[in-house]
């Protein structure tokens, strides 16, 4: 079962991990690509120019779990801000094991984007078993 950058939309993070845990078959494996709770703590700040030239990455609120609303070429909706441990924990409690834990920088590419990335990943993979 794969969970591309999807737990941010859900509402009930808790209960989608535990449907997601009950369907999946004994030894059967759950992949996350998710974005990084710093980043989402980011909104709406993120990337900041300094006064000196130099850029900055501001997060505020990490703890506080909330709703942001976010608009992407055209497309608003609403994605939610969960500390890590926010996800972990519900994983954890749905009997998942943690099988692997990535927080991939881009490879590859160069430029502004792949910079910022290589300083502040934006997100992470986590491939998660269900006990057989």
């Amino acid at each position: 079962m794969v969970s591309y950058l999807s737990l941010v939309d859900v509402t009930d993070v808790r209960a989608g991990i535990r449907e997601a845990q009950r369907v999946l078959r004994p030894g059967g494996t759950l992949l996350i690509a998710n974005l990084q709770s710093f980043n989402t703590a980011a909104d709406p700040i993120g990337w900041s120019h300094e006064p000196d030239g130099s850029r900055r990455f501001s997060i505020d609120r990490y703890l506080e779990e909330r709703p942001t609303w976010v608009e992407w070429r055209g497309i608003r909706i609403q994605n939610w801000h969960r500390p890590l441990g926010v996800y972990m924990s519900a994983l954890l409690d749905a009997g998942l094991e943690l099988r692997h834990f990535a927080e991939p920088a881009p490879e590859g590419v160069e430029g502004d984007k792949a910079d910022r990335y290589r300083r502040a990943p934006n997100f992470l993979v986590m491939e998660w078993q269900k006990r057989g």
